[in-house]
């Protein structure tokens, strides 16, 4: 049933109660004085939380411009992984599944018909026994493994779900390594943001970093992808599509000498403010802001310790994992892009390994540009990878049913399960 319209207007007039506080050109005042003054460098209690890798600066470039420019890296591949999400049976087994794959441009179809397959399972029932050796099937193009997660009730779903996503990725990244030849592209962050995310959430997770192996062995995947391309002298970067980092709104608000009440959600909204061009014009009801969608901006490359970057920080511990090379050539640094065409922002990372390197840094800039440009949103490239590894709704549909089978045993349900399995797409 859709709303009446007497019911409409009365949520609508709901909307006059609320004073929404600064108006938007104090808030983008507001953001050009935390750019001029707090992000080089951003410190909170004596350390360094975030600073330019170079000088700081905003650009904007052509869409139509940039998208017709010489590409710097003629070829490129990218990985990522889809999951059933996290299912939980009447027997009290929590399991989630997740493939990885790779795409590549040009197309390399033995490449994407590679797979990495990683069942994660959960139970309290520790007589449950997992045979957690690697095997190989369709004439070895997938290798898959299951997994056996430690009892941890409360967070069951959480743990499975990212241990059979980045388990899967990260092990199909080191196994394909060599066949990347110029530019590695991960669709996500370069490292397991979700795993590293534990430590801050709860005493049981951060336990859990810390005494059980499989985190441990993730991350260290992560890491020792990482060698292995700065050796080969082959860039990896990380294009996050929806980045939710709080780094720098979060420190400004505990900054007790900032003075500043800080009106972001998260970072990715004080970038939209910091990025966007445009002019206000007359209107009928005053003026209003008309923004410019004919070139994509961005800003400088930062090196980012703060939040779940830290671990991999100088001064971080890495969960214990060792590290080969010096300890800031794992540090994340990013760049962010605003796509004013669909007023979204984008978050590229990579190592400083890479971006320490201005000429590195500069084609691997000009590269993300173009395939935003080209695009209209995230790169092809990272689309293709996308499909390669995502699992359809009707293909986890099936998958749980055999499961179901394979346990004896059937999905537990509630009734959101079932409703919201009437509503159409």
């Amino acid at each position: 049933m859709t709303l009446d319209p007497v019911h409409y207007d009365g949520i609508a007039r709901l909307a006059r109660r609320i004073d929404h506080g600064a108006d938007e050109r104090d808030r983008r005042a507001l953001a050009e004085t935390v750019w001029s003054q707090f992000l080089d460098p951003l410190i909170y209690d004596g350390r360094t939380v975030l600073e330019p890798v170079d000088e700081q600066r905003r650009r904007h470039v052509d869409c139509e411009d940039v998208a017709l420019q010489e590409r710097p890296f003629p070829t490129e591949h990218a990985l990522d992984a889809g999951t059933i999400n996290p299912t939980t049976f009447k027997n009290g087994l929590v399991i989630d599944i997740a493939q990885a794959a790779m795409s590549a441009t040009p197309s390399d179809l033995d490449l994407h018909r590679s797979r990495t397959t990683v069942m994660t399972v959960h139970s309290n029932d520790e007589t449950m026994t997992v045979d957690e050796n690697w095997q190989k099937d369709d004439e070895g193009y997938l290798r898959s493994r299951a997994v056996k997660i430690p009892p941890l009730p409360r967070f069951a779903e959480g743990v499975v779900h990212a241990l059979a996503l980045y388990l899967a990725e990260s092990k199909h990244a080191r196994d394909h390594a060599e066949m990347v030849e110029d530019l590695l592209v991960l669709d996500g962050p370069i490292y397991p943001r979700g795993l590293l995310r534990w430590a801050d959430q709860h005493p049981d997770l951060a336990d859990f970093l810390l005494e059980d192996p499989r985190p441990t062995t993730v991350l260290e995947n992560y890491v020792r992808l990482v060698e292995r391309f700065v050796d080969r002298e082959v860039p990896l970067v990380g294009f996050v599509k929806n980045p939710a980092t709080r780094v720098i709104t979060r420190t400004l608000k505990n900054k007790r000498d900032a003075d500043l009440a800080t009106p972001w959600n998260d970072d990715s909204a004080l970038f939209t403010r910091l990025l966007e061009r445009g002019e206000y014009v007359d209107d009928v009801e005053g003026d209003r802001w008309e923004r410019d969608t004919s070139a994509l901006t961005y800003t400088n490359w930062f090196r980012s310790r703060g939040g779940v970057d830290r671990p991999l920080s100088v001064d971080g511990e890495a969960l214990g994992v060792d590290r080969k090379l010096s300890h800031e050539a794992y540090e994340v640094t990013f760049f962010v892009v605003y796509d004013p065409r669909d007023d979204l922002v984008y978050r590229v990372e990579a190592p400083y390994a890479f971006t320490r390197q201005s000429e590195l840094r500069e084609r691997l800039t000009l590269q993300v540009l173009q395939n935003v440009a080209i695009a209209h949103g995230p790169p092809t490239i990272v689309q293709k990878a996308d499909e390669l590894a995502r699992i359809s709704r009707s293909e986890k549909a099936s998958l749980r049913e055999r499961l179901e089978s394979q346990f004896d045993t059937t999905q537990a349900r509630t009734y959101d399960d079932h409703r919201w399995a009437e509503e159409p797409y």
